[in-house]
């Protein structure tokens, strides 16, 4: 199905790899070919300095400016996330969390949705053990679609079509929370997560470590970095990771190959140039589904050993660029090219079991998802009196290539009592198949204006989107109308900082967000849009590497699309609903002291109310939102004496009960889990380090239902490793 792109689309084609240069020759050229990851280049400090991170031992890479993010320990002070300049979070009229590379390094997170887990107001399992896809909601609405981010560039993922993200390959990441379409255009109404990749560092650094864990894991990680020779300008990086393991579904595994380059060039004091690449392959399973006998999840599989495979390729390659032209001006550019294959096939329990036979399908499918997508800025600073403005003004533009090979066919039925898995599956013929071009262009202007201490942010966006779909079998696309889309989005928020730290502030943004993708008639989703209310207080404390923030917020979502299983037959699908109402508010702290201590609190309330559904579901709360999520992480480390570099960490996640179905027909029950950590630098060895992680460690036994469909937990896991930096 590999489709050359339409005639009318060439130009803005041309115009997004040519702004790139070098990212023309790399654009993905067939359906099953694999690009090189992402490659970033992003201007400013390439080192994040994070203590205990490799980062920090080289100290960062000197370019034109400060890198925009900046950590110590747990806290962060600014991410260029959260307004695309170096503005103090503190002063950012919006609720915004970082989770830094010590928060990396201390919980030792497997998945993205591991990494955010701690987050107020991102919740995460409400499909239970998955680890195909980071399926996480910010603010009760889903993410995983709309609201990944990778070094301030968009993630296109649709259907099974979901970058795999390895934590190992990040330092840092930054969740706002609420729109941020007036910046980012196209993204979640709930929130994004925007991903920081690993890079370079001034000096040298280097670390290797294996791990042993639950499951028969076996990972081996590897990450170097320093100057390229004895040069004081160009300076390089290489992550890489290498995992045999299975899962706690008996027939899948979670096996990954993944290496990562880095280079920065800083010819000068005003000038850098980062190049960020990744290429990636994970096999996993095609399901991880069991048998469900009314609403609860049975100890009976649904998948089967010899037909229950998801085998990814994907790459990423793009470049930063950062140039200082004065005092007053800098000028940004970002574009990466990023490329997906994955094939899938597994079987599927077709309902629940009758007279104790549970009947089974099969499914095979085959997707590709091929872009590019750049960003273009120039900032200024400048006085007008007694306002200091940050302005900002920039270009944005993506390109999406989106094909999609399904087939369904029957699977031997199993006896419930002793199910068998002996007999072979067919791979069914595709019968299904739709192609989807979507191009993307907009334009924003940001002013960030100072007045004595208050601090005033106003923008504003506009996209023009344009949509051609194509749907029906193999061997008969029949296309359907071009879709138009155009839309303005913004933001408004002022903030004031008191002498003490306090800041209180308040916010109004809208979000717009042309989804990729069909529904079950082989239509395109027409656009989600979305409008929210917040305000809050962040708290700096003085003299304390301490960060305290409240916010509450109200969000009102048209037309969001939320990923389902169909309770009759398993299968995935995607869900378009009318519109959704998210209520609710969050506390945060995180502390970093000079004693060894390290700790995140967070506490949230959501209320998600389904304001437009069908006749059943109106009225309702969304399926799976729990009302109370709480969760607190410590980690502390003795500074002396004879345990000297003896650490231990504990956390505990809770989540309130929620309801089982949008019908609110059933509950499920509440959940709390448990997880620690214990580490030991030896002192007898400079840069030894032996880690153990446990996640669940009291083996909560606990399933979650979603959209009337029921899921097992994850068991509990736990990860011994060994590090060496050198």
């Amino acid at each position: 199905m590999a489709r050359p792109i339409p005639a009318r689309l060439r130009p803005l084609r041309s115009v997004l790899l040519g702004s790139a240069g070098v990212l023309a020759l790399l654009a993905p050229a067939g359906a099953q070919d694999i690009v090189l990851d992402t490659v970033t280049i992003e201007t400013g400090e390439a080192g994040v300095p994070a203590d205990g991170s490799l980062s920090a031992a080289g100290g960062g890479v000197a370019g034109a400016s400060a890198s925009g993010f900046q950590t110590q320990g747990y806290v962060a002070t600014t991410t260029r996330s959260a307004t695309k300049t170096d503005t103090p979070l503190v002063k950012v009229p919006q609720s915004v969390s970082v989770v830094t590379e010590q928060q990396l390094d201390d919980r030792n997170p497997q998945t993205l949705a591991d990494a955010v887990g701690y987050t107020p107001g991102v919740r995460i399992g409400a499909y239970g053990l998955d680890p195909r896809f980071d399926a996480f909601f910010i603010r009760g609405l889903p993410a995983t679609y709309t609201g990944i981010f990778r070094d301030g560039l968009r993630e296109f993922n649709i259907g099974f079509s979901t970058f795999d993200i390895e934590p190992y390959g990040l330092e840092g990441l930054s969740i706002l929370k609420g729109p941020a379409a007036g910046l980012y255009g196209s993204s979640n109404a709930g929130g994004i997560v925007d991903l920081r990749s690993k890079r370079p560092t001034r000096a040298a650094a280097r670390e290797v470590e294996a791990q042993v864990g639950s499951n028969s894991r076996y990972q081996l990680n590897m990450d170097a970095s320093g100057p390229l020779g004895q040069s004081e300008t160009a300076f390089y990086r290489l992550t890489g990771i290498a995992r045999d393991a299975d899962t706690d579904y008996p027939f899948a595994s979670d096996d990954r190959l993944m290496v990562a380059p880095a280079f920065t060039w800083t010819p000068d004091a005003d000038t850098s140039l980062t190049i960020l690449g990744e290429l990636q392959r994970s096999r996993s399973g095609g399901t991880f589904a069991y048998v469900n006998d009314g609403n609860r999840v049975t100890d009976v599989a649904a998948g089967d050993p010899s037909f229950n495979d998801l085998d990814q390729s994907q790459g990423r390659l793009g470049f930063e660029l950062e140039r200082r032209l004065d005092e007053t001006f800098t000028f940004r550019q970002k574009a990466r090219v990023q490329s997906l294959d994955v094939y899938g096939e597994y079987a599927y329990a077709i309902g629940a079991p009758v007279n104790g036979v549970v009947a089974r399908g099969s499914g095979n499918v085959a997707q590709t998802l091929k872009g590019v997508v750049s960003d273009t800025q120039l900032e200024a600073k400048f006085d007008t009196g007694p306002l200091a403005h940050t302005l900002l003004g920039g270009v944005d533009a993506s390109y999406a290539q989106y094909t999609n090979l399904a087939g369904y066919g029957a699977a031997p039925s199993l006896l419930f009592a002793a199910p068998r898995y002996d007999i072979a599956i067919a791979t069914p013929a595709y019968s299904v198949a739709s192609a989807q071009d979507q191009s993307q262009v907009g334009l924003y202007l940001q002013d960030e204006v100072a007045y004595d201490r208050f601090t005033l942010t106003l923008g504003g966006r506009h996209d023009w989107v344009w949509t051609e779909t194509e749907s029906g079998t193999p061997d008969a696309l029949t296309a359907q109308p071009e879709q138009k889309d155009s839309e303005f989005s913004g933001r408004v928020g002022l903030s004031y900082l008191f002498d003490s730290g306090i800041a209180p502030y308040a916010s109004y943004a809208t979000a717009f967000a042309p989804n990729i993708g069909t529904n079950s008639a082989g239509e395109a989703f027409v656009p989600t849009t979305a409008e929210q209310w917040e305000a809050g207080v962040k708290y700096q404390v003085p003299g304390w590497n301490t960060l305290l923030t409240a916010a509450v917020f109200d969000i009102t979502q048209k037309n969001g699309v939320f990923f389902d299983v169909n309770p009759l037959t398993g299968t995935n699908e995607q869900v378009q609903r009318g519109e959704l109402r998210s209520r609710g508010f969050e506390l945060e702290a995180t502390a970093s002291l000079a004693e060894g201590l390290n700790a995140t609190l967070a506490y949230a309330y959501t209320d998600l109310e389904i304001v437009e559904g069908t006749a059943a579901t109106t009225g309702n709360t969304l399926s799976s939102t729990p009302r109370h999520t709480v969760s607190l992480w410590a980690d502390y480390t003795v500074q002396s004496g004879p345990a000297e570099g003896l650490g231990l960490g504990a956390g505990l996640r809770y989540l309130s009960s929620s309801f089982g179905d949008d019908e609110n027909s059933f509950k499920n029950d509440a959940r709390v889990f448990i997880d620690a950590s214990a580490h030991y630098d030896v002192p007898q060895v400079e840069g030894l380090r032996i880690q153990v992680n446990a996640t669940n460690i009291f083996g909560e036994d606990a399933q979650i239902c979603s959209s009337g469909f029921c899921y097992k937990e994850p068991e509990r896991n736990v990860i011994g490793s060994v590090r060496y930096r050198f």
